[in-house]
């Protein structure tokens, strides 16, 4: 009896341009989603999170604020420039207090970070276990840090690396269960377990 009726299409994707986004783009693009990322040329949108990556970033980012020295800063979901192709953006880092000159940045510079921490999604396991951490060791961030969600319980598990300047690769250092003691890059003493309160 009627025609058949198709579905305007509500949304326009930007075409990419043939040799891959930029940071430039990734900085100046309108419209883009909140704590889009820039991956090997490409732009990378974040799912929604989950319960335990919001109560895993405070209980890391309130430790790490507790500490930090005065010339550092802790910063939360903050493009971190590598290269022109090369935008991601960790869930949590620390960076020189010098980089923070006005506070309007909109990134920070890879050779002004001295820490990136990524929280586990299962949307970007493998971004965040594998690429992410593999970029930030090429463009020299010193410290590292994977948090997983423990599989008895779902207290946050950080494993940490540390740079290896000769490779450029990150080897490991420690993991971390109940509590996050540390001398480097600072004194940091956080109770995991404190993730039960939150």
């Amino acid at each position: 009896m009627g025609g058949t009726m198709t579905a305007e299409p509500t949304t326009s994707w930007p075409v990419p341009p043939p040799d891959g986004y930029t940071v430039d783009d990734l900085l100046t693009l309108p419209d883009l989603p909140p704590h889009t990322e820039l991956i090997d040329g490409s732009l990378v949108f974040v799912s929604p999170q989950r319960s335990f990556h919001t109560l895993a970033m405070y209980l890391l980012e309130s430790g790490l604020r507790s500490t930090v020295p005065e010339t550092l800063r802790v910063r939360r979901e903050m493009t971190v420039v590598i290269d022109r192709r090369q935008g991601p953006e960790p869930d949590l880092c620390v960076v020189r207090a010098a980089a923070v000159a006005t506070g309007e940045e909109t990134f920070y510079r890879a050779q002004d970070t001295v820490l990136a921490v990524e929280v586990v999604s299962p949307d970007s396991e493998r971004r965040d276990r594998d690429r992410k951490p593999q970029l930030y060791a090429q463009a020299g961030v010193r410290h590292f840090w994977l948090v997983e969600r423990a599989r008895d319980g779902g207290r946050p598990v950080v494993y940490v690396y540390e740079l290896e300047p000769a490779t450029a690769t990150y080897v490991p250092t420690g993991i971390h269960h109940d509590r996050l003691k540390l001398t480097v890059p600072f004194d940091i003493d956080i109770d995991l377990t404190a993730i039960d309160r939150l």
